[in-house]
């Protein structure tokens, strides 16, 4: 009898784990080791702008990528007037790239990659839960996008909603010299 449970708790566990890897269509993981690789290579001070499209704000805005858990988390710091406004953390999860927003609106939303395109230059994160949201209707970033043009070039896309509306802040970089 004991050997009998033992082979059900051993085949519940192997199902179990078979289907949190194939859940949720994750990237390879060397792909996904890929694209972290790239975002790792931000690090440095970037210089530019940002422009809430639909909200008509615009105005200067740098960055500042450092790494930290020894080299396991990127960090992005966005600075406006020399104070970092909004930070997001970018790390592996097992085989899924993960991002946590610190967003300027107070909260905070977990964000996850979706598959990406084949060179890895255009990178999307999609929202999969949030933390310190006081209510649905409450502005917060549901979507993140990064577009890697080039070594010294990088364009951030956050995709803001809140009460009903959705709007667009578009960050232009590029590294500092």
């Amino acid at each position: 009898m004991r050997n009998y449970l033992a082979a059900i708790l051993v085949s519940c566990v192997f199902v179990s784990a078979h289907a949190q890897h194939d859940e949720g269509g994750s990237a390879p993981a060397s792909k996904t080791n890929d694209t972290f690789n790239l975002i790792k290579a931000l690090v440095g001070d970037w210089q530019g702008s940002y422009e809430w499209i639909g909200k008509n704000r615009k105005g200067p805005m740098n960055a500042r990528y450092y790494l930290t858990g020894n080299g396991t988390a990127v960090v992005e710091d966005l600075i406006v007037d020399g104070n970092a406004n909004m930070t997001t953390v970018y790390h592996l999860d097992g085989a899924d790239l993960r991002a946590t927003h610190y967003c300027a609106a107070g909260n905070q939303p977990r964000l996850k990659v979706t598959p990406t395109n084949a060179d890895n230059k255009v990178v999307k994160f999609h929202m999969v839960d949030i933390t310190n949201m006081p209510n649905p209707e409450a502005g917060h970033v549901r979507d993140l996008e990064l577009r890697l043009s080039s070594a010294s070039q990088i364009t951030i896309l956050f995709t803001f909603v809140g009460s009903g509306k959705e709007s667009v802040e578009r960050i232009e970089l590029a590294r500092k010299t």
